[in-house]
This record gives structure tokens, sequence and C-alpha cells, in this order.
């Protein structure tokens, strides 16, 4: 079992394109849950209505890169009223509920078949990155072991992310925020202030969505197809573990935590298949040894919750919402 390969491609994901688009949805969820106690599970619904409302627009309508992603964030907007409007007065459980059906009813719908020349049914879309990498100023070459189209999205997916976390940490900061963790706390108590609780609920679910619908288009854009079987419910839960490891009401801890996930994910998988090919292990198949690796890093996060549920980098004077 070759040791030092598995750790390096454990490391390689540490900074994968895949890995920012994690970080940037799990920041959407900090702001919907870490910040204004919204209980979203449909996460995964955001980065597919982001997605394919940038791959559509382009492929349909030949739109250039930057239209296609002001589309794909008016669709996020519009997504998140939708969810919004009747559910925000309600009770946390609600949006809940609406979320997660809402996520996938959108996976449904551009699965059917009447919608296969727009969507693609269930075979997705693909050839829509063309625009995205028409900008790319690296020349060919190698990046860091890396070609310049899979630098260049590190650079991209990495520097939004960056760019995103720096304009949460400021919203947090600022009496707007300060509202809104007064409403994660006692909204009764912010609402007899005078604030418009239902107001300022809606503009938190429409920036996470918007983080939510960035995230979607970084996903998507190294493969250069969006599919729908990608934004099922597990992708959300997923989404939730990256939030809960790094800590829900941080802004760098969405990120790390998507670091630990995607490093845990490789590093357990690089084991476990070099244990099946060095014949170590006769019992466990490669694709057993897939999903394997999801219950060890489940059991990892149980083990996290008892000894330290405010996660990596969460304060345990944050949990008292929860």
């Amino acid at each position: 079992m070759d040791f030092g390969f598995i750790l390096s491609s454990a490391a390689s994901e540490i900074f994968s394109p895949t890995t920012a688009a994690y970080a940037l949805a799990s920041l959407g969820l900090a702001v919907h849950f870490g910040y204004s106690g919204l209980l979203n599970f449909g996460q995964a619904g955001f980065m597919a209505v982001g997605a394919y409302g940038f791959a559509i627009s382009t492929l349909t309508f030949g739109v250039p890169f930057f239209v296609g992603l002001l589309i794909a964030v008016i669709c996020s907007v519009l997504f998140a009223l939708v969810l919004g409007i009747p559910t925000l007065r309600l009770r946390a459980d609600y949006l809940a509920i609406v979320t997660i059906a809402a996520a996938e009813i959108v996976r449904y719908v551009v699965t059917t078949n009447q919608l296969t020349a727009v969507t693609g049914s269930a075979n997705g879309l693909a050839a829509f990155e063309g625009g995205f990498y028409a900008m790319n100023p690296f020349p060919e070459g190698s990046y860091v072991g890396m070609n310049n189209r899979d630098f260049f999205i590190r650079v991209v997916g990495w520097g939004l992310a960056v760019i995103c976390c720096l304009i949460v940490w400021l919203l947090m900061r600022s009496p707007w925020g300060r509202v809104l963790k007064g409403i994660r706390e006692d909204e009764n108590a912010v609402r007899s202030l005078g604030k418009n609780v239902y107001a300022y609920k809606m503009q938190a679910l429409v920036i996470g969505g918007i983080l939510g619908a960035l995230a979607g288009m970084v996903f998507t854009l190294p493969r250069g197809a969006v599919q729908p079987a990608n934004y099922g419910t597990e992708l959300t839960f997923f989404l939730w573990t990256c939030l809960l490891l790094g800590g829900m009401a941080t802004v760098l801890g969405p990120v790390i935590g998507a670091m630990i996930f995607w490093v845990v994910l490789s590093l357990t998988q690089g084991i476990l298949y070099g244990l099946i090919e060095s014949g170590a292990v006769t019992w466990l198949t490669t694709v057993q040894a897939g999903q394997l690796r999801y219950i060890l890093v489940g059991i990892a996060l149980m083990l996290l919750m008892i000894f330290r549920p405010q996660g990596v980098f969460g304060n345990k004077k944050e949990l008292a919402f929860a």
C-alpha cells in the first residue's frame, strides 16, 4: 500500500474546486442557521438552481459568462422568495420541511422528459463552460502540478470563497448582523424593539441562497456538466456535516469543515482501497468500501458532537440558541 500516494491524494483535496464549492455552500448554511436560526435542509436545491440557471442560459440563449452568472443569482433569489414567503412567519420546522421538499422538486423537474431539450433530463447538460475558460489568463503549462485550466478554476473558486467570507464577516459585524444574531437568540425580544423580523429572515435566506447558487456553479464548472443526480438530499447533509465540523456561527468554520470533510473522505477511501488491493482485507469490495467511508465519517461526526459540539472553530456560547 502506497501511503505516500494516499496522503498526497488526500492533501490535494484541501484546495480542490469541489472543496471550494462545499465551503461556499456551507457558508450559506452558516448564514441561514448559524447566524439566523433558519433550518434550511435544501441547500442542494439552491446549488442546483444556480448550476442549471447558468447552464441553461448559456446553452439555450448563448449569453456571456457574466450574464449567465447574474441569471443564476437572480434565479436563486426568486427560489428563496418562493420558499420564504409562505414559511418564514411560521416555526422553523416548517422551513425545514419546505426546503427539503423544494430541493427534491427541483431535481425531479429537471429530470422530466418533457424538458429534455432544455434541461437534458437525467443526462443533464454539458459543454457550457467555454465562456468561463475563455477568460483564463494563464498560458498553457504546468502550475504546481496542474494544467492551466485546473489552476484557473482553483484560483477562481477559492478567490470567490475568500471574497464571500469577507463579505459575510463584514455583514455579521454590522448592525444588520447583530440584529440577525438577536433574532437567532430570541426573535420575540427583537420584534419588541420594533424590528421587522420577517424582513431580516428573508434577507438572510436570500444571501445564503446566493452563496449556494455560486457554489453550484463552482461545483459544476470543473466537470463541464451539470447532472441532477449530483444534487440529491445527501449533498445537503454533507454540507451540514462540513458546517458542524467547522462551527455553526463562524465564518472560517464552514471553510475548514469542508477541507476536513474531503481530506478525511479521500484518506479513508485510499486506505480502504489500499487494504483491499494488498489482500489484507478480503471481506470487503471496493463498492462496499465507498459506502464504508461515509459510515466512518458519520462515526467521527457523532464523536465530535459528543466531545466538541461547537465544532473546530465554534464557541460554546453560540450553542445556547440550538
